[in-house]
């Protein structure tokens, strides 16, 4: 990858996965106070301020994620997000108490040996 990559354009490519992953925490926490399937389910949602506030943090990463892609062409930058597969069982684990196992860490370590092996 390229070195002339600024620190902004680093916190976008490694804070849209983080951000994303915590939106999916959020979606969790938000299906424990979802009704039924149905029309005042689907109301009663629209107003949950755990999934409006999941909604509002996908935004910024999809906003930050725009700008990002104007640096980097795709295949550099579409490898990052596989971080979201490293970022979501690390914070279900600190936030939901979900358990990690061997092979969250081995499948991390692969995830990210390819990032590795993508990118230079």
């Amino acid at each position: 990858m390229p070195e002339n990559y600024n620190s902004a354009l680093w916190i976008g490519l490694l804070g849209t996965p983080l951000l994303i992953a915590t939106g999916q925490v959020l979606f969790k926490l938000t299906s424990a106070t979802a009704g039924e399937f149905g029309l005042r389910g689907l109301f009663q949602l629209l107003f949950n301020p755990l999934m409006i506030t999941a909604l509002a943090i996908y935004g910024i990463g999809t906003v930050i994620w725009i700008f990002v892609l104007k640096s980097v062409p795709l295949t550099i930058g579409y490898s990052f997000m596989a971080l979201t597969f490293c970022f979501v069982p690390l914070l279900a684990s600190i936030f939901l108490g979900e358990a990690l196992s061997l092979r969250y860490f081995v499948g991390a370590l692969l995830i990210i040996g390819g990032m590795i092996v993508i990118n230079t």
